[in-house]
């Protein structure tokens, strides 16, 4: 099992992604990007087709980057099984409400989700989240993106123990960096929950841009991309 992360708008990391899932033929390959519905439409034939999978997974619609970016890692394993660990816009919010617990369902506690962070986690994590938002958050939303990220983890969790019980090894995750952290992200949730896994981390930062958390066991550089100004629109 390898988590394969990435900052999302970086074509370089998605080149990355696709060699290394290329070079590894997994039996599965598990996306953040599609819930499991998506990924229950994709067929070999519809990977020979860019355009054809791009429609059939309604991509243009989900937010995230253009679909040329990801397809590569499509296409380097054509005969995988495929899954997702998406949690929509409409699951996300509903957790607001409910919590991450009652949102997950049965096995919250497997993935450690009815348990509270440590003290300097749970700051660190709120840190996290209030720069990622460009400090345009109210500070009462801070612990809620926080339980909304973490029922995000427990989900790619999840997804990926399901994949490598139906498929079998090898089996590859493509996910953010911040998901792929194995400190206390998707990795360290599915180790909580299959103890014995053999999980592998692979991160992917910029040059000159903030080093990723330590913990990988594998971090590459490549160049970074002109994002603009991230926080234009929240002002």
């Amino acid at each position: 099992m390898i988590f394969l992360g990435e900052q999302h708008d970086n074509p370089a990391h998605h080149t990355r992604q696709a060699e290394i899932v290329g070079a590894l033929a997994p039996r599965a390959l598990v996306f953040e990007m599609l819930t499991p519905e998506q990924a229950g439409r994709i067929t070999p034939g519809l990977i020979a087709e860019e355009d054809a999978l791009e429609a059939a997974l309604g991509w243009n619609a989900s937010g995230w980057p253009d679909f040329s970016m990801y397809y590569p890692i499509f296409a380097a394993a054509p005969e995988a099984t495929y899954f997702g660990a998406a949690v929509p816009r409409e699951a996300a919010r509903a957790a607001m409400e409910a919590g991450p617990v009652a949102s997950f369902g049965p096995e919250a506690a497997r993935y450690g989700l009815d348990r509270a962070l440590p003290p300097e986690e749970q700051s660190a994590r709120e840190a996290l989240q209030a720069e990622a938002h460009c400090d345009a958050l109210p500070e009462e939303m801070l612990p809620v993106m926080v339980e909304i990220q973490r029922l995000r983890d427990a989900r790619l969790a999840e997804a990926a123990l399901m994949a490598l019980q139906a498929a079998g090894p090898p089996v590859a995750v493509i996910t953010g960096n911040g998901h792929a952290r194995p400190d206390w992200g998707a990795p360290a949730l599915l180790a909580r929950a299959a103890p014995g896994t053999r999980i592998a981390t692979f991160g992917q930062s910029e040059t000159g841009g903030p080093p990723l958390p330590p913990g990988f066991d594998r971090v590459e550089e490549a160049p970074p991309v002109d994002r603009g100004d991230p926080c234009a629109a929240f002002r």
